[in-house]
């Protein structure tokens, strides 16, 4: 046996270079993980919104526009966290995170799978090109199912946050709920016809061109955030391919990328470029990078992150103590005091006292009357139980015959876990009885 023959019969084992991260499942699962979130967040009472009240509920705690301190602390958290965040790996949101881009995605690919690799349905411009072999009308069928089914399910998202998932349930099962509006199903249909032509025909055009979300973001957007890197010193080796362009469903060319173009940062074409220079077994041309490539990467990521840091920072600290005080001092019922205006002649003697329980659970409480003889006032009922949130409205009516002058009275409320307030009351009687002037405070 010649030496040629025995080398041949060695079996040959290809090692190549690693060549970076897979993205594409990574970013499938934070796509999806992100959209289940979204179910997750108000079916588990974290956040929604009660259309009733005109309230925020987060945990069951109604957040009014009155406990300032949370409102708007939290929004000073997320809004210097945004910017950080946009500053830093730049339309990775968009890419990552963005449900228009996932949907879009998702019906890019049954497209492609059902009406061939080049068939586009998107307004871009372009005449769509059908394989012949898969244009019949079973295709068609089954893709505009699919496509219907996706804008339902995305449709019934935005329900959960407005409603309890009992009365989502309701409304899917098509049940008669007093909980739900009259015109919701309708509604419901048109919110499904918009979705529906975003993921049939809009999809990415949507992204390139008409998305308010991304300009905002380019206003943070500098040379030290996250973008596509080209190593250009080994441009030889991917001349006359062009297959990093074609696996970008944006359409750009990631060799050749500006700071302020479409690339959502999602990291296919890194994929692509590394599936096909792996076969070479060397590393591929394109990557994640911030700024110059010169100096320790992650030197230059500390040092990008830290420089972004000295004027948000201030902002987040700033939200997250009012955000601490706002749930330190929160209040969870709210005692109010007013004039009826119900006129008995010219003299005005009710007063509506209004108490608003802002749980989301059973609650007890009492009210007391300071400073008026008992036989003076008359009130429906000392003693109030509350189901769930809401407000209870009681009437207060002072007898003509309170003698003149200025009486000051305290309105009492006593809540069963503790909770305590009292509204002071000056009512002042005249002398020939024919008018009463009242103040609260």
């Amino acid at each position: 046996m010649s030496s040629n023959d025995a080398l041949s019969k060695i079996p040959i084992r290809i090692d190549t270079t690693p060549g970076g991260l897979n993205f594409h499942w990574r970013r499938r699962l934070t796509q999806f993980s992100l959209i289940a979130l979204a179910i997750i967040i108000p079916v588990s009472g974290l956040l929604r919104i009660d259309l009733v009240a005109g309230a925020f509920v987060v945990l069951d705690h109604q957040i009014w526009w009155a406990d300032f301190f949370l409102v708007f602390g939290l929004w000073m958290l997320l809004a210097s966290g945004m910017v950080m965040l946009y500053s830093t790996v730049g339309t990775a949101f968009c890419g990552w995170a963005c449900p228009q881009n996932t949907l879009s995605e998702m019906a890019n690919e049954w497209t492609y799978r059902l009406l061939g690799k080049r068939a586009d349905m998107s307004v871009a411009g372009e005449k769509m090109k059908v394989a012949a072999s898969k244009n019949r009308f079973l295709n068609w069928l089954l893709l505009s199912l699919i496509l219907l089914a996706m804008s339902m399910v995305l449709a019934l998202i935005p329900l959960f946050y407005f409603y309890p998932p009992d009365v989502v349930w309701s409304f899917m099962t098509l049940r008669e709920d007093p909980r739900l509006a009259d015109s919701l199903h309708y509604i419901y249909v048109i919110c499904v016809l918009v979705i529906l032509v975003d993921v049939s025909f809009i999809r990415h055009f949507w992204c390139r061109f008409m998305c308010v979300y991304r300009v905002w973001q380019h206003g943070f957007k500098t040379k030290q955030t996250l973008k596509i890197a080209y190593d250009e010193a080994r441009a030889a080796n991917c001349e006359k391919c062009n297959y990093c362009s074609t696996a970008c469903f944006i359409g750009l060319d990631p060799r050749n990328t500006d700071m302020y173009d479409s690339c959502i940062n999602c990291g296919e074409c890194i994929d692509a470029c590394n599936r096909l220079q792996a076969k070479k077994g060397e590393t591929g041309l394109l990557s994640f990078a911030r700024g110059s490539s010169s100096g320790p990467t992650l030197k230059r990521n500390l040092a990008s992150i830290s420089q972004r840091m000295r004027w948000t920072l201030p902002f987040s600290l700033l939200g997250l103590g009012m955000f601490i005080w706002g749930l330190m001092s929160y209040d969870p019922y709210h005692l109010a005091v007013y004039r009826a205006d119900q006129q008995y002649g010219s003299t005005i003697r009710d007063y509506r006292i209004a108490i608003s329980h802002k749980l989301y659970r059973p609650a007890d409480v009492s009210l007391r009357i300071e400073g008026l003889p008992e036989k003076s006032y008359s009130i429906a009922s000392k003693a109030l139980h509350f189901d769930t949130a809401g407000r209870i409205d009681l009437n207060l009516h002072i007898n003509s015959s309170m003698p003149p002058g200025l009486h000051s009275f305290l309105v009492h409320v006593n809540a069963a876990d503790g909770w305590h307030d009292v509204y002071r009351v000056q009512h002042f009687v005249e002398q020939n009885k024919q008018a009463t002037a009242s103040s609260v405070s």
